[in-house]
């Protein structure tokens, strides 16, 4: 069921112990949002260069910054709690996932792909493009496992030029994956 509460989208389905509700979120949520994305950050540590790692991972200005390229923030609430995000970003004629981040505490519990599935229904008939650093292979893994198609190198670098606004270190150490609809 989808409806409209106080502002934002939520999509709500019941599981046979649970009500999963999936909420865009907005820069007045930021701390919110910073929370996810900095505790769920830490797995990456490891595998981003160490002069790409900053801690904390994401600023606050770099979220708003993110919200004001159009980047729309969606979240899943478990016991009224904001455990996870996934941010969606049309540009051309594309659709970027960004910024998919799950609580360290709730990983590996369905929660990504809840908002995954999110995703497809919102943008059933778009180009979808992911981008992930490229030693993350647990990240690569997840999103192949939904059907999306790892690019070569090459490819990978000349998407990342194209629709993403990164620095180059980072194109240096990421991969974009792509899946048709």
């Amino acid at each position: 069921m989808i409806f409209n509460k106080s502002s934002a989208l939520v999509f709500r389905y019941f599981n046979v112990n649970q009500v999963i509700m999936i909420n865009e979120y907005t820069k007045s949520d930021c701390s919110e949002i910073l929370h996810v994305v900095n505790d769920a950050a830490a797995r990456y540590k490891n595998a981003i260069p160490d002069d790409c790692w900053k801690e904390p991972y994401m600023s606050e200005r770099e979220l708003l910054d993110e919200f004001r390229d159009r980047v729309r923030m969606f979240g899943y609430m478990h016991d009224n709690k904001l455990i996870a995000v996934m941010g969606f970003q049309e540009i051309m004629d594309v659709v970027l996932i960004r910024h998919a981040y799950t609580l360290t505490a709730y990983q590996g519990k369905g929660t990504g792909s809840a908002l995954l599935e999110y995703l497809f229904d919102k943008y059933q008939d778009s180009r979808l493009l992911v981008g992930t650093w490229r030693d993350a292979k647990w990240a690569i893994r997840f999103y192949e496992k939904f059907g999306f198609v790892l690019h070569e190198k090459k490819e990978s670098t000349l998407l990342l030029e194209r629709y993403w606004n990164i620095p180059p270190k980072q194109i240096e150490h990421s991969v974009v994956l792509e899946k048709h609809r």
